[in-house]
């Protein structure tokens, strides 16, 4: 098996090829092109996953760090879609537990696409219920919560995810209040593709660190999850 290179930035033909692409998005110019996207979409993106891995084993030893689950695929699938463009112009890590599915299941990611850098952690698509059993625990927990959410707005990351159109009601102070409309929740970092460290390994380092202050609220978001899946 090849040997995965360290990991030293993404690079302007990175940018370049998903923006080529975006803009060329059918089979005979990405055949043309495959050597573009192995060389400077593929490769850059292994090596990130391989510099990241050992970190993140050690924020969570049950991820699946095989590269075949972390990469995401620049075919998509069309068959259910309105967009019946053949490929991603935009790729993404996953950083995910074995046995689980980001849809439903907490979980990091890092995407590079066209326009950002982007990364971060939570819950994507969860059931009603799950989100409910979330707040829930939030109340419990609200002093422990409020810290890890401070923490996390700290280090740069915003809290997103789909609104109700109706605000559920509960009475919990003002800065609870994002986390407690949401169908899903997540915190997400978005860096321009202008910022200087994306093509550097400080990237790599960036990402790692930033993980590490949002730590104990993935590792919430598990036990809350997996407490709900146990009917506990």
């Amino acid at each position: 098996m090849k040997q995965v290179a360290p990991f030293t930035g993404f690079r302007p033909e990175t940018i370049q090829f998903l923006k080529e692409l975006k803009e060329n998005n059918y089979k005979q110019w990405f055949e043309e092109h495959k050597h573009v996207y192995q060389e400077h979409l593929m490769e850059p993106l292994k090596s990130f996953a391989t510099t990241t891995s050992l970190a993140m084993h050690n924020l969570d030893p049950a991820f699946d760090l095989r590269l075949v689950k972390m990469l995401s695929r620049i075919y998509r699938d069309v068959r259910f879609s309105i967009n019946k463009d053949p490929y991603n112009s935009n790729m993404w890590i996953n950083y995910q537990r074995q046995n689980t599915h980001w849809e439903s299941f907490p979980g990091f990611f890092a995407e590079i696409g066209t326009e950002h850098f982007m990364y971060g952690m939570g819950l994507f698509m969860p059931k009603r219920k799950m989100m409910d059993r979330l707040r829930e625990e939030i109340s419990y927990c609200r002093e422990s919560f409020e810290k890890m959410s401070e923490k996390a707005l700290s280090a740069g990351f915003v809290i997103e995810g789909d609104k109700y159109k109706r605000e559920l009601a509960n009475n919990l102070p003002e800065a609870f209040q994002p986390w407690m409309h949401r169908k899903n929740v997540y915190v997400v970092k978005t860096l321009p593709l202008s910022d200087e460290r994306i093509y550097s390994e400080a990237i790599a380092l960036q990402l790692i660190e930033d993980f590490s202050q949002i730590a104990d609220l993935y590792q919430f978001m598990v036990s809350v999850v997996e407490e709900a899946d146990q009917g506990i």
